[in-house]
């Protein structure tokens, strides 16, 4: 069973549920700390709203089970990983929570506690929500609400061919946890060390939302999206989006030891660098002149940034494998309606 639902106190009520996520408002004015049926916000002054609802869903996109500290980081974190890549900068959020049945009192505080960790990084706080009582798992859904400098907000369909493909931090890391998560003999099939598995794991529990990024992508990328459903998929979209190709070549993705490990042991584990979904990365778009200027400022804003291929004529996405050759995909990402198979948390 879910912590949720485990013994000790349980709150019978939506009172005894909200009470702890009042602190999570103090310092934004218009929440009125939860005591009105509606938020009330203003944007500054020169900026635009940019709003994202990215809900998540216990065995789906989190193990049943999981420590609610990391279901609050990632309930939020998900949610800020698509502003960082819009160039915007997270503000305010609200909170729909649903329940089978009356929750556990720990796994409020945990869950309320994890929400405190992420906004208090993220910058940015809660004014209110919903909870409710439905069949089915414990789901959690998030508005966050962001701003950005009027007309600057990085779009998806923006980018050109000939534009440079760029991705941060490392791909796959997420992916391979979870499958440890699901399969611990895995970590010894693979090869690796106790840190090289608490890492992998604390990806895929603990997503980390670029958002130093932000300025050098309004400054310089010509497109942008986050990475959630894997690479393949999100470059198919991006493409899509912009009525171009995409090439990107296999040796050129960063991988972190942990996943390089991984992958020298069972190369078929390229499918989760490529489509396994999680990474919360950013793939970024940036024109030929902009290039080394946009590695520069990721670089003062300490986020790693790999060039990984580039847009072309035409449509569809290439995949350059080792040995030069085309890299065909058993699935390209993840899709909750045409995946087959197991859940994907």
């Amino acid at each position: 069973m879910s912590d949720h639902t485990q013994s000790g106190e349980l709150l019978e009520s939506e009172e005894a549920i909200i009470r702890h996520f009042v602190p999570l408002t103090a310092a934004a004015a218009g929440a009125f700390a939860l005591q009105d049926d509606c938020a009330l916000l203003a944007p500054p002054a020169g900026c635009e709203l940019v709003l994202k609802t990215d809900p998540i869903a216990e065995g789906v996109h989190f193990l049943v089970g999981e420590e609610p500290q990391d279901v609050g980081w990632k309930a939020l974190a998900v949610n800020v990983s698509d502003l960082a890549a819009k160039g915007a900068a997270p503000a305010y959020y609200l909170l729909a929570l649903s329940f089978p049945t009356a929750p556990h009192l720990s796994w409020v505080q945990g869950f309320a506690a994890g929400l405190r960790t992420a906004q208090e990084r993220f910058g940015c706080h809660l004014i209110g929500g919903d909870t409710d009582r439905r069949p089915g798992p414990v789901t959690i859904a998030i508005t966050l609400i962001g701003t950005v400098p009027q007309g600057r907000m990085v779009r998806r369909g923006t980018a050109r061919a000939g534009d440079g493909l760029f991705v941060s931090g490392t791909l796959g890391d997420a992916a391979l946890g979870l499958a440890l998560l699901r399969d611990p003999t895995r970590a010894g099939a693979w090869s690796l060390s106790a840190d090289m598995v608490e890492h992998l794991k604390h990806r895929y529990r603990r997503p980390q939302p670029r958002l130093a990024l932000a300025g050098a992508l309004r400054e310089h990328a010509s497109a942008a999206m986050d990475l959630s459903d894997g690479l393949a998929k999100d470059l198919a979209r991006l493409c899509r989006a912009s009525a171009c190709g995409g090439q990107v070549r296999l040796a050129d993705l960063p991988l972190s030891p942990s996943a390089a490990r991984s992958v020298a042991s069972d190369r078929s584990q390229y499918q989760a660098v490529l489509a396994g979904g999680d990474d919360y990365e950013i793939l970024a778009s940036v024109p030929p002149q902009h290039q080394t200027a946009f590695q520069r400022s990721a670089a003062a804003a300490g986020i790693a940034v790999t060039r990984i291929g580039s847009l072309t004529l035409g449509s569809g996405i290439s995949i350059e494998a080792d040995d030069g050759g085309r890299l065909d995909l058993a699935r390209s990402g993840w899709d909750h309606f045409a995946t087959p198979g197991p859940e994907r948390g």
